[in-house]
């Protein structure tokens, strides 16, 4: 299997968990959707729904490959989708996290995790 379709499987299955774990529980007022798009490379986990007349949609996690990396852009779990890809056997030093200044500055358990890997951080 080539890097690029292991990147792929990877950031599927994992999304695929959350995506299903979230989707079991009865106190859900959102629903839990998935978007992939291999062609060019973007994932997406959210949850849809309507708060009255509002339709709302929240993005839990964005990942896209681009120039042979994982990039993460958007990342609102717990443990962390960087977590979840490492114990699936991709490389920290694939993994890039677009997001990280401001998921450290509202998420100190997240952050901690994130300066633990070591990751490579993209400045703006």
């Amino acid at each position: 299997m080539d890097r690029l379709e292991k990147y792929r499987n990877a950031i599927k299955k994992v999304l695929t968990e959350y995506h299903e774990w979230v989707s079991g529980s009865a106190n859900l007022d959102q629903e839990s959707c998935l978007v992939f798009d291999e062609i060019h490379d973007q994932y997406f986990w959210l949850f849809m729904g309507w708060e009255g007349k509002k339709k709302i949609r929240n993005i839990q996690v964005h990942i896209r490959i681009k120039n042979e990396k994982i990039y993460i852009e958007e990342d609102w779990t717990e443990e962390g989708i960087a977590t979840e890809l490492l114990r699936e056997g991709i490389s920290k030093e694939d993994i890039v996290w677009e997001h990280l200044t401001y998921a450290m500055s509202i998420n100190t358990y997240s952050s901690q995790k994130l300066e633990n890997l070591q990751l490579d951080h993209k400045e703006k």
